[in-house]
């Protein structure tokens, strides 16, 4: 195998056309050089210079080592200036994957963040619903996955992805701002009577599995996963649903109530495949993500 120190003194001496000149160049004593380019002929296997007085000549093989080693160095050189800006983050490229509220709410602020601090990391963002989010994780068409569970967040590795719990993300009643009910307004059977506006196939599984817990069956009338629609049908008295707080911080109808549920959330989770610890730049949005959600401006 050639070393890479030898070409760069047998580029030298082709360079400066003699072994004291190049031995000055590169700051070398001249046995040094010379010793150098002994080895490199001992590993080439065929003589690279020829001896003229005093100075030296470069044989057939010699031109055409110098001419590789020239393009070879200059990758070499080129592949290491651009390892040194990964490893200062002075590049580098992370995709996310997250559910549209978090879109809305979470990521701008960390986006911005990481604009500011490291300029030359390249952030794309794709929206996805959990299921397709840590699909894609899994095939690598993204780096990073920010999703949302119900219940208690994973506590280790699900199979080959790690979960970290980011926040835990209220719940609240939405009912129309012009309506009263007999009974407690932040209590789920209250509204057992109710019609109910559901989101997400995700989400009204949780609205049935809540209802149940609290001795009812709710009776769904409408669904969709638009969260601006769904307040929109609340405040038009079309019934009441169950909404979390990223979705109220993104938009809130100026015409429905908000009533914080008791002991309800759901759990919003980053999500990096394998083991930690995470790419550099994935690292970077993971901080980011968590810099920014320290003191969430839940609605009151």
């Amino acid at each position: 195998m050639i070393d890479l120190g030898r070409l760069r003194v047998l580029v030298a001496v082709a360079r400066e056309g003699s072994v004291t000149a190049a031995a000055e160049a590169l700051h070398y004593a001249q046995p040094s050089v010379s010793h150098q380019l002994a080895k490199l002929e001992a590993e080439a296997g065929v003589p690279l210079l020829q001896r003229m007085g005093r100075g030296i000549r470069l044989t057939d093989a010699g031109r055409l080592l110098v001419d590789r080693a020239e393009s070879i160095l200059a990758q070499v050189e080129s592949a290491q200036a651009e390892l040194d800006e990964l490893s200062e983050l002075k590049t580098g490229r992370v995709r996310l994957a997250a559910f549209p509220s978090a879109l809305a709410t979470l990521v701008p602020r960390a986006a911005a963040l990481i604009t500011e601090q490291h300029p030359g990391i390249e952030l794309t963002l794709v929206e996805a619903e959990p299921p397709a989010a840590l699909s894609a994780l899994r095939n690598n068409d993204v780096d990073v996955a920010l999703i949302f569970e119900h219940g208690d967040p994973p506590q280790a590795d699900r199979r080959d992805i790690t979960m970290t719990l980011l926040l835990d993300e209220p719940l609240y009643i939405v009912t129309a701002a012009n309506r009263s009910w007999a009974g407690p307004r932040a209590e789920l059977a209250t509204y057992g009577d109710a019609r109910w506006i559901a989101g997400c196939e995700r989400c009204r599984e949780h609205l049935v599995g809540a209802c149940d817990d609290a001795g009812f069956k709710p009776s769904v009338d409408f669904e969709t996963e638009d969260y601006v629609a769904v307040q929109a049908l609340v405040a038009a008295g079309l019934g009441v649903s169950l909404m979390p707080g990223l979705t109220l911080v993104a938009n809130r109808h100026p015409e429905v109530r908000l009533d914080r549920v008791p002991g309800l959330a759901r759990q919003v989770i980053t999500a990096v495949h394998g083991k930690p610890p995470a790419s550099r730049p994935a690292q970077v949005l993971l901080d980011a993500l968590n810099a920014t959600i320290a003191k969430p401006a839940w609605p009151s």
